[in-house]
């Protein structure tokens, strides 16, 4: 027996050493394109609040990207949702345009004041690089599956420099309930190596401090999760406007470019008409500012609605930072009722609003751990927790799949965006059985 154990990890270390460097030139590419978008992502920024006239091209920039992607972006408009369906059901390579494709329409959409941004653009990218190399390497379907998965893994690392984050989210994301370890090792390589290749380029994270944080005790835990509760309702609220109104546009609009020539009409006029600049684009300052002073009640509501606007609308980029703004402000205005310090819960809505729309708790109370300290690891991870059992069986990827579901009546195995029809057939079910037997409870 002693042998045979021997022999095993003998045989181990041809795999790693393979993983090693197939993980580690997935995010080599990964960690390079995510410095470029972030160089890029600056500039468009920096000089849309330098000339703030740019708003009212939005309308005429979002029915060019939307008549690029009609023309040439078809087989990956689906984005992330694309490559988590490649990963469970694999059948070809995701076209290597979506890596430029993505980049351009998320650069624009900042340029000219979407509210959006731009974890689903990394992620694209890093998963979209990663599947250029199944053929050169002649990979099997499940080497395959775990190479977009080492991808996602180092595009969300490099974007947001939290490699554990990263490599955790690449095997939480896909599957609700579960954690792939088989692609514990590559994922973890390329989060780990994607985030030094950004850094090594020049490219700079956001830092946040929670300050002080209350001793565990009795009250400031069961604070947390009533704060937690909020969290995920708000996530699901925030998933479930986006998800009605993409559905609204493309029922009133069949012609995709026109989505977002009409959705930048209204949110330019919002914008301008409102001195709304503070929602525009990825809002960072006022997500640092949600660390160190009270802010209005109203913000996080004001960049749910205008986000879930803009990516109904059409506009690209993704949904992971307004959704830091959305908790971070969230957790400002409840900290008065709570009594809390407002920069412990502003950063506990960070991550926790992110874990219940995407339904990853783990990567989320990582991710808190990596920005905020490792003493914030209990609170975040009960806020993260709690958020995720509050969004219910909804999120912002819509090809996640149910493996241990958050209720016991929804059947494992199908696809989050097929939640909603499944109970409006059990309600119909229920109301003709109903009928059928009037008198039985």
């Amino acid at each position: 027996m002693k042998h045979l154990r021997h022999l095993e990890h003998i045989h181990l270390i041809p795999s790693l050493l393979r993983w090693l460097v197939l993980a580690s030139l997935v995010a080599v590419l990964a960690g390079t394109a995510s410095a470029f978008f972030l160089f890029a992502l600056d500039w468009a920024t920096r000089t849309r609040e330098a000339h703030r006239w740019l708003v009212w091209g939005l309308p005429i920039a979002g029915f060019c990207v939307g008549w690029v992607y009609l023309k040439l972006g078809r087989e990956v408009e689906a984005g992330n949702n694309l490559l988590i369906d490649e990963i469970h059901d694999p059948k070809r390579v995701v076209p290597l345009r979506m890596a430029p494709l993505i980049l351009g329409a998320t650069v624009v959409s900042h340029l000219f004041g979407a509210s959006v941004g731009r974890e689903g653009t990394a992620v694209q990218m890093g998963g979209a690089l990663a599947d250029q190399l199944t053929d050169r390497f002649k990979l099997r379907d499940e080497d395959r599956r775990l190479m977009l998965m080492a991808g996602i893994s180092a595009g969300f690392a490099s974007v947001f420099g939290t490699p554990l984050a990263g490599a955790v989210f690449g095997l939480e994301v896909l599957v609700i309930g579960s954690l792939r370890y088989d692609a514990l090792w590559p994922c973890l390589v390329a989060a780990v190596v994607a985030d030094q290749v950004t850094t090594a380029w020049g490219a700079h994270h956001t830092h946040y401090a929670v300050g002080a944080l209350p001793p565990i005790s009795a009250w400031p835990l069961l604070a947390v999760v009533l704060a937690g509760m909020l969290f995920g309702l708000v996530a699901m609220l925030f998933a479930t406007v986006t998800h009605a109104g993409q559905a609204f546009m493309r029922q009133r609009l069949a012609y995709a470019p026109l989505r977002p020539l009409v959705g930048g009409v209204v949110l330019a006029l919002i914008i301008w008409g409102l001195d709304a600049w503070r929602f525009a684009g990825l809002g960072i300052p006022v997500i640092q500012e949600a660390f160190q002073q009270p802010l209005p009640a109203t913000d996080f509501a004001a960049k749910l609605a205008l986000t879930a606007g803009s990516l109904a609308s059409g506009f690209k980029g993704g949904e992971v930072t307004p959704l830091f703004f959305i908790g971070a402000t969230l957790g400002n205005a409840l900290a008065p009722l709570l009594q809390l310090p407002f920069p412990m819960l502003a950063g506990l809505g960070f991550v926790a609003v992110f874990a219940g729309a995407s339904n990853t708790p783990m990567a989320c109370t990582l991710m808190a751990i990596e920005l905020f300290g490792a003493e914030i690891g209990v609170y975040a991870a009960l806020a993260c927790g709690v958020s995720y059992l509050c969004s219910g069986h909804t999120g912002i990827y819509k090809s996640q799949r149910v493996g241990l579901a958050k209720h016991p009546e929804l059947p494992s195995g199908v696809k989050l965006g097929e939640v909603p029809s499944l109970r409006q057939r059990a309600a119909q079910e229920a109301s003709a059985a109903q009928r059928a037997h009037p008198g039985q409870e």
